[in-house]
């Protein structure tokens, strides 16, 4: 979200806490333009000349939404992209300070009361009228944590335009815009964006999913909200928690297995929602949006999505991880977003020239969907951007437009922050946030984005109408990382039906569907596929076989001499491993619904990385050795010894053909 940056502090170290979690902090949205939408559906969208350019109503989609490779898909196979909006005010709109029943204590003077703004101003289908005129499909629907338990009702004036929602809690309009909007068919997106009401990101005690509570606490809340929505299935996605950064003391990380590993936690929370609740929902992951004080000369800046690359999501139920990223011009790659206390001499996004900066975001965040057939591939979804319509400065303005051209030019999913703000008369003049698509004045008069002379309509209308990808989405490969840094992480239903198949070890298992393919000598990484094929190679109903021993190694078979050997039974093939330290301890072997390939070679890897050209699955164990077997073969069997100057771990993998 948009942060009030300050230009002088008090307390320095206040100050520098305030703009670094504001670092990211989203800024506000911009839209079409034109005027409302034909009885038809379609909505004419003024350009910048005067000119109308016709934004055709959203196709139909079925629900729920899953993904295949880099691309979102609803559940005929054919692609949706999320063309989305934030609907804010669910999180809180309270700067922190003052009194919270004055408007002037709230984010650009509007009091939202805990619940999405506008419904003072509009009735809810007005609202959702110019939404669909904007070209939208979907909506991100943010919300806080004090939201879903506050039980006092929201006052009568908070919903004047719509009387039928008096005397409700937060929580119930929220339920009353949820269905609303999916009844109305847009895709809904539920996004966790504070632990308190209030309006975020500066040292607010939102920095973390568990700033003010715990981790089970925050998990908890996603539970409950999933099953909630459980049974509309246009509640398509859940983004777990928004521009995650440092407080006053400490910062995120991303996989070193502490209370601070956001890495860690995503994977809890979306574990949960998956086996608890709806394993429906999308599970929207965004990077580390700050790290480090925002000094020169001390480390700081914006991880994004980065560290990805070497440590990526697994799922319990495949197809269903999106990735997502927030960008502004105001801020950098380095650079908080703050002027005076707290800046640094880092540029910004919008400093960057045109080819400089398509290669930082790439970087930063584009790289999961642009490169494909990696352990990291997902969809992106820059699920917050945004300038204000009252921005004069050709720098931004320029930013702005490289932004959108990119996204446009990659067929990137996106998401305007934000929808709704207030004006004070129907030319939209003074108070209200300058950065809404649509804003309302007290008597309910529009001015913004569908009402001519916003100098953002050109870049918005370029990319809602660029060329997409539409249509049936083939299925692809799914490759998948195994991770044991730092606990058990069985990814598989059918073996976690084992219960504790190997106590005082850490194990792996890949999801159901998928085989072992590769592993590392050291660290305890697995790589996991379907590939080539992605299809799933199992017995259906079948659960995998737990192997300690060499009962499987035939009469005249070794095939790694003088190691010890956890192999396979005929027609099973590998899908988990467990250590005990960096130790082999047993190797679990799923039945195969067909007649595997017999044949096979020993691949070593102790020396050496020993991996198949084109480097299909990416690197999966950074600076480590690592084995893998082709992919159009599939793994038997695990070597290892531990022999002097050996410590047990993984040396071979005997990889045979599929077929």
């Amino acid at each position: 979200m948009k942060p009030r940056l300050r230009s002088a502090c008090g307390a320095v170290a206040l100050c520098l806490a305030l703009v670094l979690t504001g670092s990211s902090v989203s800024g506000a949205a911009a839209a079409p333009v034109g005027p409302d939408a034909s009885a038809a559906g379609a909505s004419a969208v003024r350009t910048s000349a005067g000119a109308s350019a016709v934004h055709a109503p959203s196709a139909a989609w079925t629900a729920p939404l899953s993904t295949s490779g880099r691309y979102i898909v609803d559940a005929d196979g054919k692609r949706f992209r999320l063309k989305s909006g934030n609907w804010d005010g669910a999180q809180g709109s309270w700067n922190g300070s003052g009194d919270i029943n004055d408007a002037a204590a709230h984010h650009s003077g509007q009091n939202s009361h805990g619940i999405p703004l506008g419904l003072d101003r509009v009735d809810i289908a007005s609202l959702l009228h110019d939404f669909r005129a904007l070209g939208l499909n979907s909506i991100r629907l943010p919300f806080s944590n004090e939201m879903i338990h506050s039980d006092a009702p929201v006052p009568d004036a908070a919903v004047a335009a719509n009387p039928q929602l008096r005397g409700r809690t937060p929580l119930q309009i929220f339920d009353a815009v949820v269905a609303a909007l999916t009844a109305d068919g847009f895709a809904v997106i539920l996004n966790n964006h504070t632990n308190t009401t209030r309006w975020c990101c500066g040292l607010d005690g939102n920095e973390r999913w568990n700033s003010r509570q715990s981790t089970r606490q925050w998990a908890d809340d996603w539970v409950f909200l999933a099953r909630r929505y459980q049974n509309n299935s246009r509640v398509v996605g859940a983004d777990l928690y928004n521009e995650v950064r440092r407080d006053l003391w400490d910062d995120p990380n991303w996989g070193l297995g502490d209370n601070h590993d956001w890495q860690a936690a995503a994977q809890e929370a979306a574990d949960r929602i998956q086996t608890e609740a709806n394993p429906r929902l999308l599970l929207i992951i965004e990077g580390i949006n700050w790290t480090g004080v925002p000094v020169d000369g001390l480390p700081h800046g914006r991880p994004a999505l980065t560290p990805v690359r070497m440590l990526s999501h697994t799922l319990v139920r495949s197809g269903k991880l999106v990735y997502s990223a927030h960008f502004y011009g105001y801020t950098g790659p380095h650079h908080s977003g703050a002027t005076g206390v707290g800046e640094t001499s880092d540029p910004r996004y919008q400093d960057l020239p045109r080819d400089q900066l398509r290669a930082v975001l790439h970087d930063q965040a584009f790289f999961v969907s642009a490169e494909s057939g990696q352990h990291f591939t997902a969809p992106l979804w820059v699920s917050e951007f945004g300038m204000g319509s009252g921005e004069s400065n050709p720098v931004p303005r320029a930013w702005f437009a490289n932004l959108t051209d990119y996204l446009a030019a990659n067929d990137t999913d996106f998401a305007y922050w934000p929808l709704v703000g207030w004006s004070t008369d129907a030319q939209g003049r003074p108070a209200g946030d300058s950065w809404a698509m649509l804003r309302y004045d007290r008597d309910g008069h529009r001015s913004g984005i569908l009402d001519g002379n916003d100098w953002r309509t050109t870049a918005w209308n370029r990319l809602l109408t660029a060329p997409q990808r539409t249509g049936p989405v083939p299925p692809a490969p799914a490759w998948h990382q195994l991770t044991v840094d730092h606990r058990d992480f069985v990814q598989s239903l059918s073996t976690r039906t084992l219960g504790d198949w190997d106590g005082g070890a850490r194990k792996a298992a890949c999801p159901d569907g998928e085989r072992l393919i590769g592993i590392s000598h050291t660290q305890g990484r697995g790589l996991c596929t379907d590939a080539p094929s992605a299809r799933d190679l199992r017995t259906p109903g079948s659960t995998p076989e737990v192997v300690r021993d060499e009962r499987y190694v035939p009469a005249g078979g070794d095939w790694a001499s003088g190691y010890r050997k956890l192999q396979c039974p005929t027609d099973h093939f590998l899908t988990g491993y467990s250590v005990r330290g960096q130790t082999v301890s047993a190797a679990l072997c799923m039945p195969a619904r067909i007649s595997l390939g017999t044949a096979g070679q020993t691949l070593w890897f102790d020396r050496g990385d020993h991996r198949p050209p084109g480097d299909p699955g990416g690197d999966f164990a950074y600076g480590h050795y690592k084995g893998q077997c082709p992919s159009d073969a599939y793994a038997a069997g695990i070597a290892f010894t531990n022999r002097p100057g050996h410590r047990g771990s993984p040396d071979a993998l005997l990889c045979r053909p599929l077929s």
